[in-house]
């Protein structure tokens, strides 16, 4: 008797259930912009280190057409800050696991990606051909930013 019970409670239970629940609530999917801001840069003849506050100088990657937004507000002309506001066409390019990014057909430099701490590192002082004494270690730091 006591079998029949629990299997009649387990039945009330499971038929009781409607999955077509007509008081659904709508979750609308948030889209996010992957920004990288300059936040430092050294090297150079001199050794030299520049420091930049957030959204001063804004890379901006477009994966599906291969295409660098550039977004420069930096407006002192002593600080190396790579690039010009505009758009730029970019490769990245695989040597046995250490990559190189081109930008505009010219290899820039090796990058590596820190997901621990969101960074970008783009250390142009490394080539897939030579090293470069005079180059510049640029490192970005990520920013999020929703997309509407």
């Amino acid at each position: 008797m006591k079998l029949l019970y629990i299997i009649s409670i387990c039945f009330i239970f499971l038929t009781s259930c409607d999955l077509n629940d007509d008081n659904e609530t709508t979750y609308e999917e948030t889209t996010y912009l992957t920004e990288w801001h300059l936040i430092e840069v050294n090297g150079g003849i001199s050794g030299e280190t520049d420091e930049f506050d957030l959204n001063t100088v804004v890379w901006t990657f477009n994966t599906e057409n291969n295409v660098l937004t550039v977004v420069n507000n930096n407006t002192d002309d002593t600080k190396e800050d790579a690039l010009d506001s505009g758009t730029y066409s970019y490769s990245e390019t695989d040597f046995g696991g250490i990559f190189y990014l081109s930008i505009d057909g010219d290899e820039f430099g090796e990058f590596s990606f820190s997901s621990s701490n969101n960074f970008l590192t783009i250390n142009a002082t490394e080539l897939s051909t030579e090293m470069v004494s005079d180059g510049y270690i640029y490192e970005f730091q990520r920013v999020l930013v929703e997309v509407e």
